[in-house]
């Protein structure tokens, strides 16, 4: 038999998932369409990765690689929920899995959070990455800004707001981007994480970068470098601490320098409030933190405050709600069985399927959804018996659905000449691409 596989999202996670299925060792044929809610395929890599992390970006040439070999069709600015539904999907296809990943900032719950001023990562990481669903204006006004968290987000955040922006002109960064950055008044960034030097989240590449930051001076604190014991055994006992530590040792050994921007690292800093005046940011307010000796860390009762101008919480991603489909609201993540979704009792949904961050929450680096992908994709195969039955399994029916609907959607052949012409708007500036932002030129683009 054919099977015919709907899969939603088209990021990282949704087309390592279609080009496992596509070599894996089965009785049947597979005819597969990806379909995402933006024009543009790729999705976190595309919409959630610094535009100065080419060396990420390069994964783009393995995900291209997959769909450049056919057997895949591409269905993009295709809205689940409103443009094709559950119910549709169930009488086209056989199966569906839900690769949406995770695109909401997590909450955090502190006084003042809602305050002028206050933003959410994502938010931020969609505007410079040129997503189009996001306002093209960003209100860089602030000269001290703080940023929360101790992850990989929180640095690139940090990084995107200390780094000067004729130094992001070899990148595909957007034009309305680069004048947003050109303008900035910022002189600190200052980044809070509640635990110690050693027990950070984010990688060494992520921190030896902000030490390659042009007219930027890193600036780091004594006080938080009085190791205890837990620390000092993980030095020892794991690379990427040690790495960690040593990228550490020159800054705290560094004179005041004479940089224009200065970014800050304070670590043992849990947020307690932030406080406003006229409605908008003007004080962060942390508790100072230490080890408790079982890996985690202790209020100490010694509150401080910094001045500010601005505040960006990157403490995490949270999935967002699918129409017809279970949710844990908690987690931010679609319940399931190793890929498999689970209703309300936990029973098993016959033919729906998760994964990617939808389906484990925002942890790993993208190359882990290669595994995450094969675990989904190893149940698929094997519940064959419990497929859907679709009534008009054939490839011209969906087609023939989305037309009738006056989607206008795009294929494969669109983003390929959308990409040509984001290479072309580069090409006499001498870099790789600019990225067209406007979800209409985007359509307008790809329809030719």
């Amino acid at each position: 038999m054919k099977l015919r596989l709907a899969i939603v999202g088209a990021g990282p996670a949704g087309i390592y998932a279609a080009d496992i299925l596509q070599k894996y060792e089965r009785a049947f044929d597979v005819s597969i369409d990806l379909f995402d809610r933006l024009p543009a395929p790729y999705g976190l890599v595309r919409y959630g990765v610094a535009p100065d992390h080419p060396r990420i970006k390069g994964i783009i040439n393995a995900l291209r690689d997959v769909l450049d070999a056919g057997g895949i069709r591409i269905f993009g600015n295709v809205n689940f929920g409103t443009d094709i539904t559950l119910d549709d999907l169930k009488k086209h296809y056989h199966a569906v899995i839900f690769s949406t990943g995770a695109i909401r900032d997590a909450d955090l719950n502190i006084p003042g959070i809602e305050l002028d001023g206050s933003y959410g990562a994502a938010n931020f990481v969609s505007w410079y990455d040129g997503h189009p669903d996001v306002p093209r204006e960003w209100p860089l006004r602030a000269k001290e800004v703080a940023v929360i968290g101790n992850g990989n987000v929180a640095l690139d955040v940090a990084r995107m707001l200390s780094k000067h922006a004729d130094d992001l002109l070899p990148t595909e960064i957007p034009d309305n981007v680069y004048q947003g950055l050109k303008a900035s008044p910022v002189t600190d960034v200052h980044v809070f994480g509640r635990r110690g030097p050693m027990q950070v989240k984010f990688t060494p590449l992520e921190l030896r970068e902000l030490g390659e930051l042009n007219d930027v001076d890193m600036v780091v604190h004594e006080e938080d470098f009085n190791y205890d014991d837990a620390s000092k055994a993980a030095i020892e006992s794991n690379k990427q601490i040690f790495v960690i530590n040593k990228i550490f040792t020159p800054w705290r050994e560094a004179q005041a320098g004479t940089a224009s921007r200065r970014l800050h690292l304070h670590f043992f800093a849990n947020p307690v409030e932030i406080v406003g005046e006229g409605g908008k940011v003007s004080v962060f307010r942390y508790e100072r933190t230490e080890p408790d000796g079982a890996g985690g860390v202790r209020g100490t009762g010694e509150m401080r405050e910094l001045p500010i101008d601005a505040l960006y919480r990157a403490v995490g991603y949270h999935g967002t709600e699918l129409d017809g489909i279970p949710f844990d609201d908690r987690h931010g993540v679609i319940p399931n069985h190793e890929g498999q979704v689970m209703d309300d009792s936990n029973n098993i949904l016959p033919g729906v399927y998760a994964t990617g961050w939808i389906k484990r929450g925002p942890v790993g680096l993208i190359g882990h959804t290669k595994s995450d992908a094969m675990e989904t994709v190893a149940h698929l195969v094997k519940d064959q018996a419990s497929w859907w039955s679709p009534a008009e399994p054939s490839e011209e029916a969906i087609t023939a659905l989305l037309d009738s609907r006056g989607v206008q959607y795009t294929n494969l052949d669109g983003w390929r000449r959308l990409d040509d012409h984001e290479k072309s708007l580069g090409a006499p500036h001498g870099r790789e691409r600019i990225k067209v932002v406007d979800r209409e030129e985007m359509l307008r683009v790809s329809a030719g």
